[in-house]
């Protein structure tokens, strides 16, 4: 027994020595394929952000201040179509609601050790592939390993951003349309994997598509702003989804 406490006792002065530096260089590591990511999907977006009049430097600071592909693109959404600030700022919010739960979620995973500071610059830099390799952390979430992974993948965003802008309408015009439709592509990506998982959530993805459809043929709908027919749709498909099928707790045996 004495030798199993002292070997147990290796083991944590081993993972004490895991310092900041440490974190900090796996999440430069682990960030690196996101980055390579986003950069693919953020030229996309520059393209959509071009196509509604922003200039580069205006898509680069939309990447830069909000991270979150489907908030940016229903705020261009609704940019585009010439509604106000309010639905603008409210479109975002709902869309990206999720976050809320993944820093929740994430601040339980770094314990009260972690200082309000952190916790707040950390989830300033929350997304979703972020908060998935983060959770794959089998320690203590340290902070700086959220650092080191938003290090490359904040700029690949960025910089994707603002070149997809600067350089989409001067490619070939079959390559812009190509590369137009790769960022619908990345929410059908998003979609699909829990929409095979789940027939619930199958039937949701599909009741949204036709809702979505009918609010924009119908003919006293079909006259409200596109800002508020996602809020409106995206409250009632949720709310209902959320009531009738609720996420059963998993309990320890």
């Amino acid at each position: 027994m004495g030798r199993s406490v002292r070997k147990r006792g290796k083991k944590l002065s081993g993972e004490a020595q895991k310092g900041n530096g440490y974190w900090y260089k796996k999440g430069l590591r682990d960030g690196l394929p996101i980055a390579m990511g986003y950069f693919a999907v953020a030229f996309t977006l520059g393209i959509t952000a071009k196509n509604i009049g922003m200039t580069p430097m205006q898509a680069a600071a939309s990447s830069m201040l909000l991270h979150a592909s489907a908030g940016q693109y229903a705020a261009m959404t609704v940019i585009a179509s010439g509604t106000g600030y309010l639905e603008m700022v409210m479109t975002t919010l709902i869309v990206n609601l999720r976050y809320l739960l993944m820093s929740c979620a994430l601040s339980q995973k770094a314990g009260s050790e972690m200082k309000m500071g952190h916790r707040m610059i950390v989830s300033y830099y929350i997304t979703d592939e972020i908060f998935g390799i983060a959770s794959a952390v089998e320690e203590r979430l340290n902070p700086f390993y959220n650092y080191g992974a938003a290090t490359v993948a904040g700029p690949g965003w960025t910089i994707g951003t603002f070149l997809g802008a600067l350089l989409g309408t001067a490619l070939p015009e079959r390559i812009s349309l190509a590369l137009g439709v790769a960022l619908y592509g990345m929410f059908i990506a998003i979609i699909i994997p829990p929409a095979k998982k789940s027939k619930i959530i199958c039937g949701i993805v599909v009741v949204s598509m036709l809702a979505s459809s009918l609010f924009g043929i119908l003919p006293v709908i079909g006259k409200i702003s596109e800002g508020f027919k996602i809020i409106i749709l995206t409250a009632l498909i949720a709310g209902v989804a959320a009531w009738k099928f609720p996420v059963q707790e998993e309990t320890k045996e």
